[in-house]
């Protein structure tokens, strides 16, 4: 089973404004609410692909109670932990001539709750897989992510980090199976200027494997993307064709479309196509990728495949 860590998931309140003004009324001409957090992205993207998986994580409050009837709906499973007070944070994207976002603060995690959530991860075997994705509320220190992999290291828990800087990087010793930086958080963990220079890219992708991680997938946005195997296989491909309607979850989306390839599979290469088909469905929709855009971009992909 694979399971998707969120710990401070949201609403999301796309709203479009025509001609945006500050200190006026404006009235909205769309909006749209989502389920918001990466690891209920990743969960949503491998529903809709296929492959199941379950949620974990914390809610609280009304917002909280939305966030787990939406993904019941969707008949995906879930494990959250429902805090005492507070609420699960909404966080608003306003649309108009420039893209806004404020970000809500959400819940505070509790000992208790945090104990609550590792007795579950305590029941997990070496057949599953632990995706750990996203920022972390404030109330939990940036080691977190490396205290669930020590936890879950004796069970040999296959772990997915998608996270930046100290949160990654705090956990290379302990060979993720897979990170998935993109190539601003890659320059941002090796303190250089952003490139899309592949042998660049490739050399600090092994850099990052000697400090422990396993498998090494970078996005580069319209660039495409680079994979680096723990058997030493290097894959990379540009991005599919396509218009970017909405680039947010397009990160999540590639290490569902990864995950699935590969547990279909077990073909790094195979994974890696799956991952930026996935990838680009999503940038492509407002919403995230379906099981039929995915494979009408991984044709794509293949018949112009290269290495």
């Amino acid at each position: 089973m694979i399971y998707t860590v969120t710990f401070n998931p949201s609403l999301d309140y796309i709203v479009d404004v025509d001609n945006f003004q500050t200190g006026m009324v404006n009235r909205a001409s769309r909006e749209f609410l989502f389920l918001g957090g990466k690891g209920i992205n990743v969960s949503i993207v491998l529903h809709n692909l296929g492959t199941d998986c379950t949620n974990l994580g914390f809610v609280a409050g009304f917002t909280g109670k939305e966030i787990t009837r939406q993904l019941s709906e969707l008949q995906i499973k879930q494990q959250f932990i429902t805090l005492p007070e507070g609420a699960s944070r909404i966080n608003v994207k306003l649309r108009s001539a420039k893209e806004s976002e404020i970000n809500g603060l959400g819940p505070a995690i509790s000992q208790y709750a945090l104990d609550e959530f590792f007795q579950i991860l305590d029941t997990l075997t070496s057949e599953d897989i632990v995706v750990l994705a996203g920022s972390i509320p404030s109330s939990l220190p940036d080691t977190i992510y490396l205290d669930i992999m020590k936890r879950l290291a004796p069970r040999k828990v296959s772990v997915v980090v998608d996270a930046t800087r100290r949160l990654l990087y705090n956990v290379l010793a302990l060979n993720p199976f897979l990170i998935k930086p993109n190539h601003y958080e890659l320059a941002e963990l090796f303190h250089t200027e952003a490139v899309t220079d592949p042998a660049v890219i490739i050399s600090n992708c092994k850099k990052l494997q000697e400090a422990g991680a396993r498998n090494v997938l970078i996005s580069m946005a319209g660039e495409g993307a680079i994979l680096v195997t723990e058997h030493g296989e290097i894959f990379q491909t540009a991005a599919p064709k396509g218009t970017v309607v909405n680039s947010v979850g397009a990160g999540d989306s590639m290490v569902a479309g990864f995950l699935h390839g590969y547990l279909e599979t077990g073909d790094y290469q195979t994974a890696f196509y799956q991952g930026v088909s996935c990838g680009s469905a999503s940038a492509f929709s407002e919403r995230l990728a379906t099981r039929e855009e995915m494979e009408q971009l991984y044709e794509q992909l293949l018949s112009g495949s290269h290495h």
